[in-house]
């Protein structure tokens, strides 16, 4: 049976007998429940070896405290969004896109370690993707398959013990809804279904880069680009905060949840404007919890990336059983605006 669900008031909030979390996935955002531990423990050591106060250009959040004035300017800002646009442009543009990716996650004392693959050909109404993706803790696995084939996106979500989960959105009325609100990317509609466009544009779209600064990935000359919440939209994301995030000084990092990220940090080559990692910054640990340097809650490295190279078409096809399949085109597209 195929049903077609009401559209969700907001995004989901996991309560009481779960934390909430924001994992970093290939769509950006995944708001994950995990079972909340009662007993009290300490918190889980750092799983990153790279801790972002020992970085001598921190990120300047664009929701700061009295204690942490803005002081980037408006040139640092423009060039920052203009490699960030770029590198999201050289993605979109490309005829094929082949990468593999890790991911490593950590929501109070538990890690969550992942593996995945992007795959991308074609460009316009001939463009297609596949992302797979595998994210898995001490008992939680996590798993994500999205695949365009042109005609149909097709999204396949596990979450650790829930029923697996399948949505098709009709990829025709997706662009033709883009194109009538006049979206420039109309034709192809990737950055508005999945895969890596939407992850990267998602992050242009929700916060704003203010300041990129040169430096190394593992000897390759990177751009370090740190952004922060629009103010608007972090109060869209945790509504009880809205009066605030406005203000200020009237927010700090320790306000938020444990598992929401207060900046983030790109590296994107100074060469081929690829992105390369991206982290999401915040103060970890149980809440309430004081005021601290900011450390990688997650982390996504892209590797093996090759551009203009061959992608075998057969990975584009896919056809799962029609049993639990929910359609929500006319809700996706009904919800459709565009994004900067």
């Amino acid at each position: 049976m195929i049903v077609t669900p009401r559209p969700p008031s907001r995004a989901p909030v996991f309560r009481s007998r779960a934390v909430t979390a924001v994992v970093a996935t290939a769509f950006g955002f995944s708001w994950v429940g995990l079972p909340a531990r009662t007993a009290e423990q300490p918190a889980a050591a750092s799983v990153y070896s790279r801790r972002a106060d020992a970085d001598p250009n921190p990120a300047e959040p664009a929701v700061t405290s009295p204690a942490e004035p803005t002081v980037t300017t408006e040139d640092a800002a423009a060039q920052a969004e203009r490699i960030v646009a770029s590198s999201i442009a050289v993605i979109a543009r490309a005829e094929a896109v082949s990468l593999k990716l890790r991911q490593k996650v950590r929501v109070g004392d538990r890690v969550l370690v992942g593996t995945g693959r992007y795959l991308q050909s074609g460009q316009g109404e001939d463009q297609r993707f596949r992302f797979d993706t595998i994210l898995k803790g001490d008992t939680e696995t996590f798993e994500l398959t999205e695949v365009s084939d042109g005609l149909f996106c097709w999204t396949h979500r596990h979450n650790a013990e829930e029923q697996p989960h399948l949505e098709r959105i009709d990829v025709r009325r997706v662009r033709a809804r883009l194109a009538q609100l006049g979206a420039p990317d109309a034709a192809d509609g990737a950055a508005y279904l999945g895969g890596l466009q939407r992850s990267l544009r998602l992050l242009r779209h929700w916060f704003r880069f203010t300041r990129a600064t040169p430096g190394d990935l593992g000897g390759v000359p990177v751009w370090n680009v740190d952004g922060a919440w629009a103010a608007t939209y972090l109060g869209i994301v945790l509504p009880e905060l809205k009066d605030r995030v406005t203000v200020p000084g009237g927010i700090t990092p320790a306000d938020l949840p444990d598992g929401v990220p207060w900046s983030i940090r790109m590296a994107i080559g100074r060469s081929d404007l690829v992105p390369h990692r991206i982290e999401w910054l915040a103060i970890p640990g149980r809440r309430p919890v004081a005021d601290a340097p900011l450390e990688p809650i997650a982390v996504m490295e892209l590797i093996d990336v090759e551009l203009n190279g061959h992608v075998d078409a057969t990975a584009f096809f896919y056809q799962p059983a029609a049993e639990g399949l929910v359609d929500v085109t006319d809700m996706y597209v009904g919800a459709v605006s565009l994004m900067r």
